[in-house]
């Protein structure tokens, strides 16, 4: 036997096993793409837990394992300071905020555009039990949670309907979840501020509603749905179908069905009565944001001397997305 006749049975034993171990490999390969999604871009988005930001709960169900053309990711913050801070420093694509922060990063020139609202109405200023009108709060502390807010207009609005100046009272930040507690133990004789802290207080009986926010100011601007601008012009595909799925989850929040109120509770830690009530007061089914609305905030936000410049409705909002999701 020659030494070829010897080593060929070893030589075609290597090749099937060089053959198994490639097959292996991209056999991982596969499971491992599919996995993270393929080549579909991860957005991750900020928010707090408020009822504000419903649409982004419902989308985040609607799109769980499914390749949308992107993969969204959920990130909780526990203060619009340090979730600003992770927007404006790209650790997130977007967020679900107060447009008012958002115009100040603007202003001071970092990269963002507002591409949807996060609600329609659904704000309440709320009052201890012993108030019966706007003079009632006179030198009394009021609390917001930032006066980079529609809640902070708000409140200034309320005074001069009232006659009264803003001075008037002594208006304190507060981080929202203290708001209903402080009320309740006197510390404060009112606040405003995203839901369902304001619905809280009504429900156990600690507050009651002195104005809706739509009797103050009609189609008020609040939260909104804003991104990164270069993530936009990089992703706009994505963008576009990540702006689809919100439009599609903002129709389904509105229908405020157990099914939504159950999405609701796996992100917040919220009594039934409570969010029950606090959806009374919010729409979802519109959310496109409207620049004479967006205009009267800018005049709100140089009246009140917050801001010397606010970002113009061309310079800050796309409408594009939000159009292109209606239509389809």
């Amino acid at each position: 036997m020659t030494w070829k006749k010897a080593f060929l049975p070893a030589i075609a034993a290597l090749l099937v096993l060089l053959a198994a171990c490639g097959a292996k490999a991209d056999h991982a390969q596969t499971e491992a793409g599919g996995a993270s999604g393929g080549d579909s871009p991860s957005i991750r988005i900020g928010y707090l837990p408020i009822t504000h930001a419903a649409p982004l709960y419902i989308e985040k169900e609607l799109t769980k394992d499914k390749d949308k053309g992107f993969q969204l990711e959920l990130v909780k913050f526990g203060s619009w300071p340090d979730l600003m801070d992770a927007l404006n420093t790209g650790k997130i694509e977007g967020a679900s905020v107060l447009i008012e922060l958002a115009m100040k990063a603007k202003e001071q020139g970092i990269g963002l555009t507002a591409l949807a609202l996060g609600h329609k109405d659904g704000n309440v200023l709320v009052v201890a039990n012993d108030v019966s009108k706007v003079q009632d709060l006179q030198g009394k502390p009021f609390a917001i949670p930032s006066k980079f807010s529609t809640h902070n207009v708000l409140l200034y609005q309320m005074l001069k309907n009232a006659g009264m100046s803003y001075s008037d009272v002594k208006a304190v930040e507060l981080a929202p979840a203290e708001m209903p507690a402080a009320l309740a133990e006197g510390r404060i004789s009112g606040y405003v501020v995203a839901e369902p802290f304001g619905a809280k207080s009504v429900v156990i009986g600690k507050g009651k509603v002195l104005y809706q926010s739509g009797e103050i100011w009609q189609d008020s601007v609040d939260c909104g749905l804003v991104m990164r601008s270069d993530f936009i012009s990089a992703n706009r595909d994505a963008v576009q179908a990540f702006v689809n799925a919100y439009v599609e989850a903002g129709r389904k929040a509105e229908a405020k069905d157990e099914e939504d109120k159950r999405i609701l509770k796996t992100y917040m830690n919220v009594d039934d009565k409570v969010l029950d009530q606090s959806l009374q007061w919010i729409k979802y089914d519109d959310l496109r944001l409207d620049e004479k609305s967006y205009d009267t905030l800018r005049d709100y936000l140089a009246e009140m001397g917050l801001s010397q410049n606010p970002p113009s409705f061309a310079d800050f909002v796309d409408n594009s997305f939000i159009d292109a999701a209606k239509g389809s």
